[in-house]
C-alpha cells in the first residue's frame, strides 16, 4: 500500500502529462515559426548545404550512412505526425523538408566524390608522359604555361590527368587543346595540407580530376598537331586577353585583361599581394560586381535606346526585351571569363533579378540568393567548403539583408533634396555596405587564409566606384573602338584608371597595421559564426536579434584562438616554434618558401623568423638541436633533427629518453622513446603535419581532419 501514497503518485510519470508538454512545445514552436515569417526556401538551401558540409566533416562511411538514415527517419516520423496533427503545419513542414534536404546534401556530395574523384599517383617520380592537352592556361607573370594532359599511368595503365608547368621558352603555338605531345616530367601526388589549417590541394585535385602535378623537363615533342583552330571559349578568352595586354602593358594591362576575360595569369605577385592586403582581391576575381555591371549596363543601354522609338514603346513591353538582351550579355560574359563559382552564382542571381524586373516583382530577396546557391551546390557540391563560394554568398547575403532592413529602405527612399546631400547619402550607404561586407567576410578570410586586410571598407569605398563606373566601361569602350582601329585613346584612359587602382591598393596595404594575421581557427567558432550570421540574415522581426549572441561568442573565440607552440610539416623538414620571442623560430632558412610562409601565417607572426641554431636558448650540434620550452610552469624538452646523418644508436636512444618531444625527417629506431611525442618520418607520413599545444598537452594532426575521404586515404598510403 506504500506505493499508492501521495509521494509515489508524484514520482510516477503520466503519459498524458508528457504528451501535453510535447504538445505545448510543438504549439509554441509552430507559433514562433509563424510569427517569424518562416520562409522555407532559404532554410532548405541551408539544410542542403549542411548535409554537404557534414559529409566533409564526418570521417567514416558508416557515419555518412547513419546520418542519411537518421535524416530520412526524422522526415518519415515528421510526416506521420504531421498527418495526425494538421493544425501544426508550420513545424511539421519545416521538420520534413529540412531533414530531406540534409539527407540529399550528404548523398549528393558522396556520389559526386565517388564518380569524379581522381586517385593520385603513389609517390613522386620522373616519368615519360604521352598525352593529349585538355586545358591550357597562360601565366606570363610566372614565365610559364600550365597544361592539363590526359594520359595513361605508366605503372597501372589507368587513365589519368596531369597538370604540368611548361616554361615559356619551351612553349609553341601548337601546344593547345587537342594536341598530343610527348615529354619528360617530374610528377608529384597532389599535396595535402603540410600542417593542420594549411591549404588542402589534394582535396581540390580530387574533385578536379587531377592525379598528379609537376613540371616539364627538357624539350617537348609534338606527336599530333591540334585540330584546325575552332572558335572555342578558351581560344576566344586567350585571344582577348592577349589583345588587351598588347594594347596596354604592365600591371594595368594585366588587370584590364582580367576584367575583359577573367585571365589573371599576368598580374605580378607583388601587386596581387597588395590588392589582397588592401581587401581588393575581389576586384580581380570575376564575380558579382563585374557580372552585375555588365548586365546593368546592357539593360540600361537597351531600354534607353529602345525608348527613343515611340512606335515600339507603345506596342512592346520594353523591360522584357531589355531583360533578354542583358541576360544574353551576362551569360556570354560568364562563359567567356571561365564560369567560376562566383561568376555562375552572380549570373544566376542577376538572371533572377532580370526576371523579377520584367514581371514587376521585388528583385532583391534572400529567396533569389537561395536559388542561386542551390543551383551552384547541386552542380558543384564540393564548392561549399571553398573560400570562393563562402565569400561570394556571404557578401551577397550581407548586402541583401542590409538593404531589406526597414530603416535602410527608408534612408534610401527617393526624396526631393539637394544633389550634394543626395551624393553624401549614397556615399555613406556605400561605406556602410562595404563595412558590413568586411565584417561578414573577415572571419571567412581569416579561417581560410589566416590573414585579412583591415582597411578594406575604406579602400573599397574608392575602388569599387572606380572599377564599376570608370575602368570597366572604358575597357568595353576600348574594345569596341578597336573594331575600327580607334581604341588607343580609350586604352590610355584605362591605363590611368587602373594605375590609380594599383596605387590605392599599395597605399592601404602599406599602412601600419593593414594586415591582421590569425592562427588556425577551429571549426567550432566558425560554425558558431555561420549559424549566428544566417540567423541574423534569414529571420524576420525581433527574433533575428538573437543571432548576435553566437556571432559575438564566435568573434571572441577567434580573437583569442591559441597559437600552436610547435608546428611540424608533413615531411618533418620544416618546423616552427612560436611564443618564445617576438619572431618565429625555424629550423631552416627558406625565406619566401611555401612551407615557411605557412608556418608564419599559422603562427600569426608578421616578422621574419629566426633560425633555431642562431637562438641563444637552443643548443645545437651538427645533427640535432635541443631546446627547452616553458609553458604554464612546465618545462618541455624538444629534440629536433637537423639532417639525416647517421648517429650512433645508443647515444640517440639516450638523448630521446631525456626529451619530451623528438622531431625528425628520418625514420628513427624503436629504441628512440621520448617521454611524450615522437614525430619521425614514420609518424608524419601516417598522420600528416602536426600542431602542438603544450599548455593543453594536445597534438593535432592533419589526419584528424580528413578521416576516410578519398584524397586523404590515398595520400596516407
Amino acid at each position: 500500500m506504500g506505493g499508492t501514497g501521495e509521494g509515489a503518485r508524484e514520482t510516477v510519470p503520466r503519459p498524458w502529462r508528457m504528451r501535453g508538454i510535447l504538445s505545448s512545445f510543438a504549439t509554441g514552436t509552430d507559433r514562433f515559426l509563424e510569427h517569424a515569417r518562416f520562409d522555407r526556401g532559404p532554410w532548405l538551401v541551408v539544410a542542403f548545404a549542411s548535409g554537404i558540409g557534414l559529409w566533409f566533416f564526418l570521417a567514416a562511411k558508416w557515419q555518412w550512412t547513419a546520418l542519411i538514415a537518421i535524416a530520412l527517419a526524422v522526415a518519415v516520423l515528421g510526416y506521420l505526425f504531421w498527418q495526425a496533427k494538421e493544425r501544426r503545419a508550420y513545424i511539421m513542414v519545416a521538420v520534413v523538408s529540412v531533414a530531406l534536404a540534409l539527407a540529399l546534401g550528404v548523398a549528393l556530395v558522396w556520389a559526386r566524390s565517388a564518380m569524379i574523384g581522381a586517385e593520385p599517383i603513389d609517390y613522386p617520380r620522373f616519368e615519360q608522359v604521352d598525352g593529349r592537352i585538355l586545358q591550357r592556361e597562360e601565366q606570363p607573370a610566372d614565365d610559364r604555361v600550365r597544361l592539363v594532359l590526359a594520359a595513361r599511368d605508366a605503372e597501372t595503365g589507368r587513365a589519368v590527368a596531369y597538370r604540368l608547368n611548361l616554361p615559356t621558352n619551351l612553349d609553341r603555338a601548337e601546344f593547345r587543346e587537342g594536341a598530343r605531345i610527348r615529354l619528360s616530367a617530374r610528377l608529384m601526388p597532389p599535396s595535402p595540407p603540410i600542417v593542420p589549417g594549411a591549404y588542402n590541394f589534394a582535396r581540390r585535385a580530387w574533385f578536379d580530376g587531377l592525379s598528379a602535378t609537376g613540371s616539364v623537363v627538357g624539350n617537348v615533342e609534338l606527336v599530333e598537331p591540334p585540330p584546325p583552330a575552332a572558335l572555342t571559349l578558351a581560344s576566344v578568352q586567350r585571344r582577348l586577353s592577349a589583345h588587351v595586354r598588347n594594347n596596354l602593358g604592365g600591371t594595368a594591362g594585366a588587370i584590364a585583361a582580367t576584367l575583359a576575360s577573367g585571365d589573371r595569369g599576368a598580374i605580378p605577385e607583388v601587386d596581387e599581394e597588395a590588392m589582397r592586403d588592401a581587401g581588393l582581391t575581389h576586384l580581380l576575381s570575376i564575380s558579382g560586381l563585374h557580372v552585375s555591371a555588365i548586365i546593368a549596363a546592357t539593360y540600361l543601354v537597351i531600354i534607353k535606346g529602345l525608348a527613343l522609338w515611340p512606335w515600339l514603346t507603345l506596342r512592346v513591353r520594353l523591360p522584357l526585351i531589355a531583360a533578354g538582351g542583358a541576360a544574353l550579355a551576362g551569360i556570354g560574359y560568364t562563359l567567356l571569363t571561365g564560369a567560376e563559382v562566383p561568376t555562375v552564382r552572380s549570373c544566376i542571381g542577376a538572371l533572377l533579378v532580370l526576371i523579377a524586373l520584367a514581371v514587376g516583382r521585388e528583385p532583391l530577396s534572400l529567396r533569389m540568393v537561395a536559388i542561386a546557391a542551390g543551383v551552384v551546390l547541386a552542380l558543384w557540391p564540393e564548392s561549399l567548403i571553398g573560400p570562393s563560394f563562402q565569400m561570394s554568398f556571404a557578401a551577397v547575403i550581407a548586402i541583401v539583408s542590409l538593404h531589406n532592413v526597414e530603416a535602410i529602405r527608408n534612408y534610401l527612399a527617393p526624396r526631393e533634396q539637394h544633389w550634394v546631400r543626395k551624393a553624401f547619402r549614397r556615399a555613406a550607404m556605400l561605406f556602410l555596405t562595404g563595412l558590413v561586407i568586411e565584417l561578414a567576410l573577415m572571419p571567412i578570410v581569416l579561417f581560410h587564409f589566416h590573414r585579412a586586410g583591415v582597411y578594406g571598407a575604406a579602400a573599397n569605398l574608392i575602388a569599387i566606384p572606380l572599377v564599376t563606373f570608370v575602368s570597366m566601361p572604358l575597357v568595353a569602350l576600348a574594345l569596341a573602338l578597336d573594331l575600327v582601329g580607334a581604341g588607343s585613346p580609350a586604352w590610355w584612359l584605362v591605363g590611368h584608371s587602373l594605375d590609380l587602382l594599383i596605387g590605392i591598393a599599395h597605399f592601404f596595404s602599406d599602412m601600419p597595421g593593414s594586415v591582421k594575421l590569425a592562427p588556425r581557427i577551429g571549426m567550432g567558432p566558425m560554425l558558431l559564426y555561420i549559424a549566428g550570421a544566417l540567423w541574423l540574415a534569414l529571420w524576420q522581426g525581433r527574433y533575428r536579434i538573437w543571432g548576435v549572441v553566437p556571432v559575438l561568442i564566435a568573434a571572441l573565440l577567434m580573437v583569442f584562438a591559441p597559437v600552436p607552440d610547435i608546428l611540424v610539416t608533413r615531411d618533418g623538414r620544416d618546423i616552427g616554434i612560436a611564443n618564445e620571442v617576438d619572431r618565429l623560430l625555424v629550423l631552416r632558412a627558406s625565406e619566401g618558401g611555401y612551407a615557411q610562409d605557412n608556418l608564419l601565417e599559422l603562427s600569426g607572426s608578421p616578422a621574419q623568423p629566426i633560425l633555431l641554431a642562431d637562438w641563444k636558448g637552443s643548443r645545437c650540434s651538427d645533427q640535432f638541436c635541443s631546446v627547452t620550452i616553458r609553458r604554464a610552469g612546465t618545462d618541455w624538452s624538444v629534440l629536433v633533427a637537423r639532417n639525416r646523418d647517421l648517429v650512433e644508436e645508443r647515444a640517440l636512444a639516450a638523448a630521446c629518453r631525456r626529451a619530451d618531444i623528438v622531431i625528425a625527417d628520418r625514420f628513427l629506431p624503436r629504441s628512440c622513446r621520448p617521454r611524450w611525442l615522437k614525430a619521425d618520418r614514420r609518424n608524419l607520413e601516417r598522420e600528416g603535419g602536426i600542431a602542438i599545444y603544450l599548455k593543453k598537452e594536445i597534438a593535432k594532426t592533419v589526419a584528424e581532419d580528413h578521416g576516410e575521404h578519398g584524397w586523404w586515404r590515398a595520400s596516407a598510403r
